[in-house]
């Protein structure tokens, strides 16, 4: 059939006739190679959500492993404190330092003097070594520390007593010098748990809590120490009742467990997400204005990758990308090893440079030094209390018990404060130490608060600092003289103070200064309990020494360098009590003094 002619305005219809494939469906391939294209684009979209999938997967994995290892690391972090406190239980065998070795009661505090420095003074650089290489390094070295130190000790008591005591022994340095390494290896394993503890969950609403269980478990050391000491490693008297503590192998005792805890902590003490704590605590220092944006280096951008592509599939100009790629990433990890070292000296310089803390850090001179001088003392106490001719059968009492009920009413203290202190104590925002005069969220804390009862955690540290000084109060009264029974109240009372105390100062510490630089902050304030340790133990050996020497206890007692009656130790305590009593002034003039933290609106 003929067409129509065409317009010259147009195409008629008729004019046009569709090729012979365009009546197919749609959505069909024009050939074969749209076909493959299709199935290719099908296929490269299933791979897609697969690779979300798989990468959600891998995200919960990562973040169950993180609980995983948070939850065991917190885990071997009380098992360390369980076993770190050895040296609280020194008033087991320190009277026997005197009436085997033939020790002064000067020599015997210079021991217990030396292995408190040794376990104080260090703890800065310990805790420079937890913050910066984390809490493995310092757990390795207190097992080494406790090793060489107990087995030295051990050899040492069992020379017998030393050359100036008339005896063929070892000399009374090698027992000083074997105390030296006992301190600092309590320092080395109850600072690396703590640190760990306080970094791993001390972002979080509980950080009361995960301070106050391993620091509870530090005051059970020496009641279960004491325990095996007094009941399974003692020795036998004549008539083969139990006697003493066969110190030597207690000191061996003590010198292998307590190798093998710190071997196996340099496995199992991890910090779980660290960069990203870094990072939290860099941002907020921007975000506050104390910190200028152009101090670091800009983030690295994101990181590209090949995926499963084999090298060898590389082209030129895709390995040289890589290459670049690495160049790159390496000096982001350089970057990120200057911002942390950056930030925790920065840390350091504004915690030295903060007036608060050295009141803070008077206060704990005054009340701990008084609780270390008790317990390092308890024995030569207790002796005290009954006439040297007092031969009952059994003893009134013993240094193992009070070991034991200092332990107990110290970690019921540690652990009610640090609960107490969560559930009762203000709300803490996160990074209120670094708020600057610019910072929004500082603003924002001026607006009235949601009404919420509250009790400060400085409120529960002056209480228990009281109680403390009650229990020195009922010694120096002389009120338990010649009724030994009545001490276990003022063993009930210091050791719950001293518990307390020691519980919430690490906890007022990393709420006032932040837990980034915690190893390092809380190493220099522990040196104060050193200081007041050395000082309150001259002088408790200083008046025993005195009263000795002045026959109070008779002339076969004053052979033995022994001391009976209540001038022994009175003197002392009243001095201890008032020191106390200081301390909570000074406390109270941090908290709500001129440039306190209430006046800069920490919620401590």
């Amino acid at each position: 059939m003929p067409h129509a002619p065409s317009s010259s305005n147009g195409i008629n219809k008729l004019d046009y006739r569709p090729p012979a494939d365009a009546r197919r469906p749609l959505l069909q391939p024009d050939n074969e190679s749209d076909s493959n294209r299709l199935s290719q684009d099908t296929s490269c979209s299933g791979s897609f959500f697969e690779q979300v999938a798989e990468g959600i997967v891998e995200r919960d994995r990562r973040l169950m492993q993180r609980h995983v290892v948070r939850w065991l690391t917190f885990v071997w972090a009380i098992v360390n404190c369980l076993c770190a406190g050895s040296i609280t239980a020194y008033s087991l065998y320190g009277h026997l330092f005197q009436s085997r070795l033939h020790y002064t009661q000067f020599q015997v505090n210079i021991v217990s003097i030396t292995a408190e420095l040794a376990m104080y003074l260090p703890v800065p650089a310990f805790g420079y070594l937890c913050d910066r290489l984390g809490p493995g390094i310092p757990s390795l070295l207190s097992g080494g520390f406790f090793g060489l130190g107990y087995l030295l000790a051990a050899f040492a008591y069992r020379s017998g007593p030393p050359p100036s005591a008339g005896g063929d022994g070892w000399p009374f340095g090698v027992m000083v010098v074997a105390f030296i390494g006992i301190g600092m290896g309590t320092s080395c394993m109850y600072l690396s748990a703590v640190t760990t503890c306080a970094k791993n969950f001390g972002r979080g609403n509980a950080k009361g809590v995960a301070l106050a269980v391993p620091i509870a478990a530090f005051g059970l050391s020496g009641m279960w120490q004491s325990q095996v000491g007094s009941r399974l490693l003692y020795e036998k008297n004549p008539d083969g009742s139990r006697g003493d503590v066969d110190v030597f192998r207690f000191f061996l005792f003590l010198g292998l467990t307590l190798l093998a805890v710190g071997i196996v902590g340099t496995f199992t003490l991890k910090i779980v997400d660290e960069e990203g704590m870094i990072d939290d605590a860099v941002d907020e220092l921007e975000r506050s204005g104390l910190l200028a944006r152009d101090e670091f280096f800009d983030r690295a951008a994101d990181i590209h990758g090949y995926g499963t592509m084999d090298a060898r599939d590389l082209s030129d100009s895709q390995y040289d990308f890589l290459q670049t790629e690495a160049e790159r990433l390496k000096e982001r990890a350089e970057e990120e090893a200057r911002k942390k070292t950056w930030l925790l000296n920065e840390e350091t310089r504004r915690f030295l440079a903060d007036h608060t803390m050295w009141w803070l850090a008077a206060g704990v001179f005054l009340v701990t030094g008084p609780g270390e001088a008790f317990i390092n003392n308890l024995g030569t106490i207790i002796g005290t209390l009954s006439p040297p001719h007092h031969t009952s059968s059994p003893p009134p009492t013993s240094p193992a018990t009070h070991v034991s009920i200092v332990a107990i009413t110290s970690t019921a203290a540690r652990l009610l404060t640090g609960t107490l202190s969560d559930i009762l104590a203000p709300i803490a925002p996160t990074h209120q130490h670094r708020r600057g005069p610019d910072s929004l969220a500082n603003s924002l804390e001026s607006l009235p608060p949601a009404k919420r009862f509250t009790v400060s955690r400085v409120s529960f540290l002056l209480t228990f600092s009281l109680i403390l000084s009650l229990g020195q109060l009922l010694l120096a009264s002389g009120v338990i003289q010649n009724h030994a029974g009545r001490f276990i109240w003022v063993s009930a009372f210091i050791g719950a103070g001293y518990g307390a105390v020691f519980s919430l100062l690490p906890i007022v510490v990393s709420v006032v200064w932040g837990v980034e630089n915690f190893g390092t902050n809380w190493g220099i304030l522990a040196t104060a309990p050193a200081l007041g340790a050395t000082v309150w133990g001259a002088v408790y050996a200083a008046v025993y020494q005195h009263a000795a020497e002045a026959g109070d206890a008779g002339s076969e007692a004053a052979k033995e360098v022994l001391c009976y009656g209540a001038s022994c130790y009175a003197p002392t305590f009243w001095a201890m009590a008032v020191s106390v009593w200081v301390a909570c002034g000074l406390w109270i003039w941090a908290w709500r003094g001129p440039g306190g933290w209430m006046k800069r609106g920490i919620a401590v």
